[in-house]
């Protein structure tokens, strides 16, 4: 507990119901899966944070990921054998938002089980996004529960800070059993065929070029400085605009490109590209950029087979 202490912080644990491990290779992988199951809970909590959606896919990872950097993990026991893991969510630096998030989500998801194993309905997981259910946490629940009797995840709130507005000094833990893998399974299924690609301006660093001959249309990759919260995107141009980013690219300049992009592949690919112009910037970002291009010539390719 003094590890909460030190910074005020809410601690959340998961268990999962396993057989007893007796140590060695089967302790570690067990406690490896947890670990895993529990970060990317985590992180969907720390996805719906920054916005709703049934799936990300790459969209706002980078804040996401750098959220969770202040997350301290708590020993995980002699006995544990894999089976509890403890961690602490600083209240600050948006710690709390991610916890407050991720436990309504929680809820949300455990009665939409509910409601899909009384009705066999999908209304209640639908309803569950508004919630900050998604695609990313029906697979962190997914994992957690895999190969177990049952798993739970339980919150206590930091001391120091208290609860939030509206929520129990105590919260009902939740739960989630093997039976509710097929519907977890459909919802996820669900949220990332229905997630809608979405129209962007986006303005970013041409980063890579490819094409298969001479002339013609080319891919090419850019690093997202700003109109999408992904890192990369994809793009085919044709043969004008392919020509104006390569220009782009050997100058030092970023472009700017309409388009949409597109939820399949996980938002890492823009289609429909139009529009493609340089953008200004000042000396210093331009030279940054320069002094980029020149430690990575070999990402500006013009070579023959292959894709970015």
């Amino acid at each position: 507990m003094l590890t909460g202490l030190a910074v005020p912080s809410d601690e959340i644990r998961w268990r999962r119901e396993v057989p007893e491990s007796r140590g060695g290779t089967s302790a570690w992988t067990a406690q490896e899966r947890l670990r895993a199951a529990a970060r990317d809970t985590l992180l969907a909590g720390a996805l719906a944070a920054r916005g709703r959606a049934g799936y990300y896919g790459a969209r706002h990872r980078r804040a996401a990921e750098a959220s969770l950097e202040r997350v301290l993990t708590g020993p995980p026991g002699a006995e544990s054998g894999g089976r509890e893991l403890t961690v602490f969510v600083p209240v600050e630096e948006g710690g709390r938002a991610t916890a407050v998030t991720l436990l309504r989500a929680l809820y949300a998801l455990r009665d939409a089980a509910d409601y899909h194993r009384t009705t066999g309905g999908m209304e209640a997981y639908d309803a569950a996004v508004a919630a900050g259910a998604s695609r990313e946490l029906t697979e962190a629940v997914i994992a957690l529960v895999q190969g177990t009797e049952g798993a739970r995840v339980a919150l206590e709130w930091s001391p120091a800070a208290g609860p939030p507005p509206g929520f129990a000094a105590r919260p009902d833990p939740v739960e989630f059993s093997p039976g509710d893998l097929p519907g977890l399974r459909e919802a996820g299924a669900r949220y990332l065929r229905d997630e809608p690609s979405v129209p962007v301006c986006l303005t970013g660093a041409v980063v890579r070029l490819r094409r298969t001959g001479p002339g013609g249309p080319g891919t090419v990759r850019l690093r997202v400085l700003s109109g999408a919260e992904v890192a990369q995107v994809r793009i085919t141009l044709d043969e004008e605009d392919y020509r104006i980013a390569g220009h782009a690219h050997l100058v030092g300049l970023p472009i700017r490109v309409r388009g949409r992009l597109e939820s399949r592949g996980g938002f890492r690919r823009l289609s429909g590209a139009t529009g493609v112009t340089p953008v200004r910037v000042d000396e210093a970002e331009r030279d940054r950029l320069v002094k980029s291009l020149q430690e990575n010539l070999d990402f500006f390719e013009e070579a023959c087979g292959g894709g970015p």
